[in-house]
């Protein structure tokens, strides 16, 4: 149990960047990212990443792409479901690993129309971008696929579909919403513990440091990832698969390529993030104001799928359970379930996948 503690812990501090400022304080956290300063020379841009599963853009903006995955055959007449991935250290394809470990092959079984929302690492030119930008991003891509659709928010995507529900309620449909930290104050974890704690300075000078941008280099070089525990992934990853196996290394190497893919964040956005949702909880509060109006959670009366990891140091179960409380949806239309499992095997887990996402499956299909 430990092991998986601390595990989940790594993750953490990779998925917030600016959370080493908790324990080293502005003055320190300045230091010793300042030894990682991008270099003078502009390195070579990462391989494009490798998908799982056969997919194609069907849009490509300035800060996102999404994309249409082809699982199975699609039902006529079924509302589009779009995965909004988390817009946070690593890219979207926590939702696509590898054979056996791909939320979307998973709901691909569901004959719907299958979006996926692919945020771009963010340019120098974009630090300026804010959550509204991002929730006018998703409005083009339902705009694209029809007007509509069943979202599935995972983690930060999570809130952000929630934000996108409330503000544009006759574009969406079914809410599914995994370890998505929707009322801060309702349980704290280890991340949340530490956002309050830090004073919102500690985060404006590490996105001074990235020169507007909250940088994922800069983070993947501080925090030494435990990357070669081959026993600590197998326990991640709930494999199958033996762990001195061919077929675990390439399941190893898959997750190793995706690790080391992050993204920048533009600094507006990741400093809105911090203050608006871990240090103030708006959106719970209603105070949370998206594209010009004030987000009441009770005008919210879609059908709901809440799921919490119950070892998850990311999102408490009940940040996201407390959603149930604040949203206006009919209580015979709100279903909740808790997995066994850490934050990231809740997305990329064999078990999960297995046990967990086929009743989802059925849940979207359903009238």
């Amino acid at each position: 149990m430990a092991q998986k503690t601390d595990f989940d812990a790594e993750w953490m501090k990779l998925l917030w960047p600016g959370l080493l400022a908790a324990e080293a304080g502005a003055a320190v956290a300045r230091r010793m990212l300042g030894a990682f300063s991008p270099p003078a020379a502009a390195p070579a841009p990462p391989p494009e990443p490798v998908w799982a599963t056969p997919n194609n853009i069907v849009l490509e903006l300035a800060a996102a792409r999404l994309r249409r995955f082809s699982v199975a055959a699609v039902q006529s007449g079924r509302r589009p479901v779009v995965v909004c991935a988390p817009f946070a250290l690593h890219d979207a394809r926590i939702a696509d690993l590898c054979e056996g470990h791909s939320l979307m092959a998973t709901l691909g079984a569901g004959a719907a129309p299958l979006y996926l929302v692919d945020w771009l690492s963010a340019k120098p030119a974009q630090s300026q971008r804010g959550i509204d930008d991002f929730l006018s991003d998703l409005n083009i891509f339902v705009d694209e696929i029809g007007g509509a659709a069943d979202f599935v928010g995972l983690c930060q995507g999570g809130w952000l579909s929630l934000i996108y529900a409330a503000r544009f309620p006759e574009k969406a449909g079914k809410l599914v919403l995994a370890a998505a930290p929707i009322d801060i104050e309702a349980g704290e974890s280890r991340l949340s513990a530490l956002a309050r704690s830090t004073p919102i300075e500690s985060f404006r000078e590490l996105v001074r440091l990235g020169e507007g941008l909250a940088r994922g280099g800069q983070a993947m070089r501080f925090w030494r990832f435990e990357m070669q525990n081959l026993e600590r992934i197998h326990q991640w990853l709930q494999s199958e698969s033996p762990p001195d196996s061919p077929q675990f290394h390439a399941k190893v190497e898959a997750f190793r390529a995706w690790s080391a893919h992050v993204l920048d964040l533009p600094g507006a956005y990741y400093l809105e993030v911090v203050e608006k949702f871990y240090k103030r909880n708006e959106l719970a509060r209603g105070q949370f104001v998206a594209l010009g109006k004030t987000i009441d959670l009770r005008e919210v009366r879609h059908p709901i799928y809440l799921i919490a990891a119950r070892d998850d140091e990311v999102t408490a179960p009940e940040q996201t359970f407390s959603c149930a409380r604040l949203v206006g949806t009919p209580r015979p239309a709100i279903r909740r379930k808790t997995a066994p499992c850490g934050h990231l095997s809740l997305f990329v887990g064999a078990q999960s996948l297995q046990e967990l996402w086929p009743d989802v499956v059925d849940w979207l299909a359903a009238p």
